[in-house]
């Protein structure tokens, strides 16, 4: 149990992304759960896009970023189960024959701790107020549109296909909302900035959690809470600013107003 626990760790690590928190522990089981390519997956705010490992190298670029900036797929490595494990001994050799002394630690040491999954994804949360993302992917140096996303659209000014996938109207609002389990946030300001939130939720803690840039000026964060009644702020250039997209405020017992969240 501890050495299975160990080997999700690592690969949590290896597949940390800076487009959304992957250190939450629901977009890593998402992820190892992926079995194959498919087409663009949407889950919670963000939209996961996958691609097969056996091309070298694959980016993904959008059309509301003017194609300017190319986004490059990570491997997804899953964690070796006892079966794989003992299979890729003995493909090695590392394995001695049955009635023979334990493998010594040498040989324990040529046990894979992961294996490649077959998948490179990339995650990406998408812009505040988007309907939809329209993208191409760069596969070994080429373009192209997605193979595993039937819907193509022709650009009439170039003759150029592109890929696209459509966001739910409730998704592409950008404000800030309860959900059941979640609490997901949206702030604006200047691109390049740091913007964290605290609460009740954290001990009001300015540091634990920090929004990303999904898109220039536009930053986002979703939250895991278990239901109850929170209370919030962001900490933006050393100031505490209430949720400008959360009409519900209250003040707290030091006299501070706070935005109020409802999660059930």
């Amino acid at each position: 149990m501890k050495r299975l626990i160990a080997l999700v760790f690592a690969t949590m690590l290896s597949v940390s992304l800076s487009a959304v928190d992957l250190e939450s522990f629901r977009f890593n089981e998402r992820l190892l759960n992926l079995a194959a390519p498919s087409a663009p997956e949407l889950f919670e705010d963000a939209m996961i896009f996958t691609a097969s490992s056996k091309a070298r190298r694959v980016g993904i670029a959008f059309g509301h970023e003017g194609y300017a900036r190319v986004h490059w797929f990570k491997k997804l490595m899953k964690p070796v189960d006892d079966t794989e494990a003992v299979m890729a001994m003995q493909a090695s050799g590392a394995t001695q024959a049955s009635g023979a002394a334990k493998p010594s630690a040498k040989a324990k040491a040529k046990e894979p701790a992961s294996r490649d999954s077959g998948i490179l994804f990339y995650v990406y949360q998408f812009p505040a107020g988007a309907t939809e993302l329209r993208y191409r992917l760069v596969v070994d140096g080429l373009w192209t549109v997605d193979p595993w996303n039937p819907v193509r659209r022709i650009d009439p000014a170039s003759g150029i296909a592109h890929s696209v996938v459509a966001l739910p109207a409730a998704v592409a609002r950008g404000d800030s909302a309860a959900e059941p389990g979640a609490l997901r946030l949206h702030y604006e300001t200047a691109s390049g900035e740091s913007v964290t939130v605290a609460g009740s939720f954290n001990a009001w803690d300015p540091f634990m959690y920090e929004l990303v840039e999904a898109s220039p000026g536009n930053y986002a964060l979703t939250l895991p809470l278990p239901p109850g009644t929170y209370r919030y702020a962001f900490f933006h250039r050393g100031e505490r600013i209430l949720d400008p997209h959360n009409s519900r405020k209250v003040y707290a017992v030091d006299g501070k107003t706070a935005s109020e969240a409802i999660i059930r």
